[in-house]
Protein backbone atom coordinates (compact mmCIF):
# COMPACT_ATOMS: atom_id res chain seq x y z
CA UNK A 1 0.00 0.00 0.00
CA UNK A 2 2.02 3.00 1.21
CA UNK A 3 5.64 3.00 1.04
CA UNK A 4 6.07 5.78 3.58
CA UNK A 5 4.02 8.34 5.45
CA UNK A 6 5.49 11.83 6.83
CA UNK A 7 2.85 14.29 9.08
CA UNK A 8 3.61 17.82 9.70
CA UNK A 9 1.80 19.70 12.47
CA UNK A 10 1.62 23.49 12.12
CA UNK A 11 0.40 25.93 14.52
CA UNK A 12 -1.60 28.52 12.26
CA UNK A 13 -4.10 27.60 9.11
CA UNK A 14 -2.95 29.64 6.50
CA UNK A 15 0.39 28.44 6.78
CA UNK A 16 -0.87 24.97 7.07
CA UNK A 17 -2.34 25.55 3.76
CA UNK A 18 1.03 27.45 2.03
CA UNK A 19 2.98 24.27 3.89
CA UNK A 20 0.38 21.54 2.00
CA UNK A 21 1.13 23.73 -1.47
CA UNK A 22 5.06 23.64 -0.82
CA UNK A 23 5.23 19.96 0.42
CA UNK A 24 3.03 18.64 -2.86
CA UNK A 25 5.45 20.93 -5.24
CA UNK A 26 8.32 20.11 -3.82
CA UNK A 27 8.47 16.47 -3.96
CA UNK A 28 6.77 13.59 -5.49
CA UNK A 29 4.41 13.07 -2.78
CA UNK A 30 0.55 12.18 -3.23
CA UNK A 31 -2.01 13.87 0.02
CA UNK A 32 -3.47 11.74 2.23
CA UNK A 33 -4.99 14.53 4.29
CA UNK A 34 -4.65 18.01 4.66
CA UNK A 35 -6.82 19.94 7.16
CA UNK A 36 -7.42 22.49 10.13
CA UNK A 37 -7.39 20.24 13.45
CA UNK A 38 -8.40 21.14 16.75
CA UNK A 39 -7.38 23.81 18.19
CA UNK A 40 -6.30 25.96 15.59
CA UNK A 41 -3.64 23.26 14.10
CA UNK A 42 -3.37 22.43 10.64
CA UNK A 43 -2.37 18.65 10.12
CA UNK A 44 -0.97 17.62 6.83
CA UNK A 45 -0.22 13.44 5.97
CA UNK A 46 1.60 12.69 2.44
CA UNK A 47 2.75 9.61 0.97
CA UNK A 48 5.17 8.14 -1.19
CA UNK A 49 9.06 6.83 -1.34
CA UNK A 50 10.42 7.26 1.76
CA UNK A 51 13.06 9.72 -0.33
CA UNK A 52 10.34 11.92 -1.35
CA UNK A 53 8.47 11.68 1.94
CA UNK A 54 11.85 13.08 3.65
CA UNK A 55 12.61 15.58 1.21
CA UNK A 56 8.70 17.08 1.19
CA UNK A 57 8.84 17.26 4.52
CA UNK A 58 12.67 18.61 5.44
CA UNK A 59 11.24 21.61 2.83
CA UNK A 60 8.25 22.15 4.83
CA UNK A 61 10.48 21.67 8.44
CA UNK A 62 13.17 24.20 6.73
CA UNK A 63 10.26 26.92 5.20
CA UNK A 64 8.04 26.92 7.72
CA UNK A 65 9.92 26.45 11.35
CA UNK A 66 8.72 28.94 13.17
CA UNK A 67 5.14 27.33 12.60
CA UNK A 68 5.85 23.47 12.77
CA UNK A 69 4.59 21.94 16.29
CA UNK A 70 5.53 18.28 15.50
CA UNK A 71 6.52 15.91 12.27
CA UNK A 72 7.24 12.70 11.55
CA UNK A 73 8.60 10.56 8.87
CA UNK A 74 7.73 6.52 8.87
CA UNK A 75 8.78 4.21 6.72
CA UNK A 76 7.52 0.39 6.16
CA UNK A 77 4.58 2.03 8.40
CA UNK A 78 2.30 -1.09 9.60
CA UNK A 79 -0.85 -1.65 7.33
CA UNK A 80 -3.53 -1.73 10.63
CA UNK A 81 -1.76 2.14 11.33
CA UNK A 82 -3.18 2.80 7.62
CA UNK A 83 -6.23 1.28 8.11
CA UNK A 84 -6.73 3.17 11.40
CA UNK A 85 -6.16 6.07 10.14
CA UNK A 86 -8.82 5.59 7.30
CA UNK A 87 -11.09 4.48 9.18
CA UNK A 88 -11.45 0.65 8.37
CA UNK A 89 -9.57 -0.85 11.02
CA UNK A 90 -12.23 -2.87 13.18
CA UNK A 91 -10.43 -3.67 16.01
CA UNK A 92 -12.50 -6.82 18.42
CA UNK A 93 -13.91 -5.61 21.66
CA UNK A 94 -11.83 -8.83 23.43
CA UNK A 95 -8.75 -8.91 25.68
CA UNK A 96 -6.86 -6.06 27.35
CA UNK A 97 -7.27 -3.01 26.47
CA UNK A 98 -3.93 -0.40 26.39
CA UNK A 99 -3.81 3.38 25.72
CA UNK A 100 -1.56 6.11 24.55
CA UNK A 101 -2.94 9.23 24.63
CA UNK A 102 -0.29 12.24 23.38
CA UNK A 103 -0.12 15.81 22.86
CA UNK A 104 0.03 15.27 19.16
CA UNK A 105 -1.18 13.70 16.11
CA UNK A 106 1.85 12.90 14.65
CA UNK A 107 3.45 11.05 17.41
CA UNK A 108 0.16 9.46 18.29
CA UNK A 109 0.59 7.72 14.59
CA UNK A 110 4.54 6.73 15.51
CA UNK A 111 3.57 5.59 18.71
CA UNK A 112 0.37 3.11 16.72
CA UNK A 113 2.98 2.09 14.77
CA UNK A 114 5.88 1.23 17.36
CA UNK A 115 3.31 -0.71 19.46
CA UNK A 116 1.99 -2.62 16.82
CA UNK A 117 5.17 -3.29 15.64
CA UNK A 118 7.04 -4.25 19.68
CA UNK A 119 3.77 -6.81 20.09
CA UNK A 120 0.95 -9.09 18.88
CA UNK A 121 -1.42 -6.63 19.54
CA UNK A 122 -4.26 -4.82 16.75
CA UNK A 123 -5.64 -1.24 16.84
CA UNK A 124 -8.81 -1.01 18.10
CA UNK A 125 -8.70 2.81 17.39
CA UNK A 126 -7.18 5.71 16.37
CA UNK A 127 -7.88 9.06 16.97
CA UNK A 128 -5.97 12.65 15.91
CA UNK A 129 -6.83 16.06 16.17
CA UNK A 130 -10.09 16.41 15.31
CA UNK A 131 -12.72 16.87 18.57
CA UNK A 132 -9.79 15.64 20.68
CA UNK A 133 -8.14 19.13 21.38
CA UNK A 134 -5.42 18.36 18.89
CA UNK A 135 -4.16 15.28 20.89
CA UNK A 136 -4.00 11.62 19.54
CA UNK A 137 -4.99 8.46 21.09
CA UNK A 138 -4.16 5.05 20.17
CA UNK A 139 -6.04 2.10 21.87
CA UNK A 140 -4.96 -1.68 21.37
CA UNK A 141 -6.16 -4.54 21.98
CA UNK A 142 -4.46 -8.19 22.99
CA UNK A 143 -3.14 -10.51 25.49
CA UNK A 144 -2.38 -8.45 28.70
CA UNK A 145 1.55 -9.02 28.77
CA UNK A 146 1.45 -7.98 24.50
CA UNK A 147 -0.64 -5.00 25.53
CA UNK A 148 1.45 -4.09 28.35
CA UNK A 149 4.65 -4.20 26.18
CA UNK A 150 3.09 -2.47 23.32
CA UNK A 151 1.89 0.72 25.54
CA UNK A 152 5.36 0.73 27.17
CA UNK A 153 7.25 1.36 23.81
CA UNK A 154 4.61 3.54 22.23
CA UNK A 155 5.07 5.34 25.67
CA UNK A 156 8.58 5.69 25.57
CA UNK A 157 8.54 6.82 21.87
CA UNK A 158 6.45 9.25 22.55
CA UNK A 159 7.92 10.38 26.42
CA UNK A 160 11.14 10.83 24.55
CA UNK A 161 9.54 12.96 21.91
CA UNK A 162 8.14 15.11 24.86
CA UNK A 163 5.24 14.29 23.75
CA UNK A 164 3.48 11.89 25.98
CA UNK A 165 0.20 13.19 27.69
CA UNK A 166 -0.66 9.63 29.46
CA UNK A 167 -1.35 6.01 29.23
CA UNK A 168 -3.29 3.16 30.56
CA UNK A 169 -3.33 -0.39 30.45
CA UNK A 170 -6.57 -2.29 31.21
CA UNK A 171 -6.40 -5.75 31.88
CA UNK A 172 -10.16 -6.80 31.53
CA UNK A 173 -12.22 -4.15 30.77
CA UNK A 174 -15.92 -3.97 31.76
CA UNK A 175 -18.84 -4.96 29.13
CA UNK A 176 -19.62 -1.32 29.57
CA UNK A 177 -17.23 0.23 29.36
CA UNK A 178 -16.04 -1.51 25.74
CA UNK A 179 -20.02 -0.75 24.65
CA UNK A 180 -18.83 3.25 25.31
CA UNK A 181 -15.73 3.56 23.28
Amino acid sequence: MFKAIGVIELKSIPKGVEATDAALKSAGVEMVASHPACPGKYEIILTGSISNVTAAVEHVLEKFQTYVIDSSIMGRIDEQVVKALFGTQTGEKKGSLGLIETFSAATSIKAADIAVKTARVEIFDLRVSRGMGGKGVVMLTGEIGDVTAAVEAGSNYAKESGMLSSYSVIAAPHAGLWEQI
